[in-house]
């Protein structure tokens, strides 16, 4: 049996799964009475979603059907980071939605400081766009992931990998 427990804290999503939701997103959306003939502009590349309307109610109802779409293929919306709705001419607006797809310093940070103040029998280290945490009780690892789950801090959605 191993001396310390460890696991890893990232964040990181299936791109191909969020594709695929756009794309259900886009159908649903063309088909919709109240989005029909709206001239809806949705687009998605590596880094961010974008959305192009006519006004603010048609951007919320994208995000709406954007975010269930999502959820039903096990992403969490939480990787959408929404941008302030600007004016994009010709009586238009759109909205810019960044993907998450790495752990911030400023979120490794705060996971490690809850991580000493809460469990002082655990170890947190920051490694690059990863926080590992060691152990030598997987109660502890276990507590840890049930605990950040429910932190309002935490904006974004963690993964848990790497445990052993």
């Amino acid at each position: 049996m191993a001396d310390d427990h460890s696991m890893d804290i990232v964040v990181s999503f299936d791109m191909q799964e969020m594709k695929n939701a756009v794309d259900q997103c886009k159908r649903e959306a063309l088909n919709r009475y109240d989005l029909k003939n709206s001239n809806l502009e949705i687009d998605l590349t590596d880094t961010e979603f974008k959305v192009n309307a006519e006004n603010e109610f048609q951007i919320e109802a994208v995000h709406d059907i954007l975010s269930r779409k999502m959820t039903g293929r096990n992403l969490s919306p939480k990787i959408l980071d929404r941008q302030k709705i600007e004016e994009a001419g010709g009586m238009r607006v759109r909205q810019t939605m960044k993907l998450l797809k790495v752990l911030d310093m400023e979120t490794s940070k705060i996971i490690t400081k809850l991580v000493k103040e809460n469990f002082p029998k655990a170890k947190s280290s920051i490694q690059g766009d990863t926080v590992r945490i060691s152990s030598k009780s997987i109660d502890d690892l276990q507590g840890i992931m049930s605990f950040l789950k429910i932190r309002p801090e935490m904006k974004i959605p963690l993964q848990f990998t790497n445990y052993r």
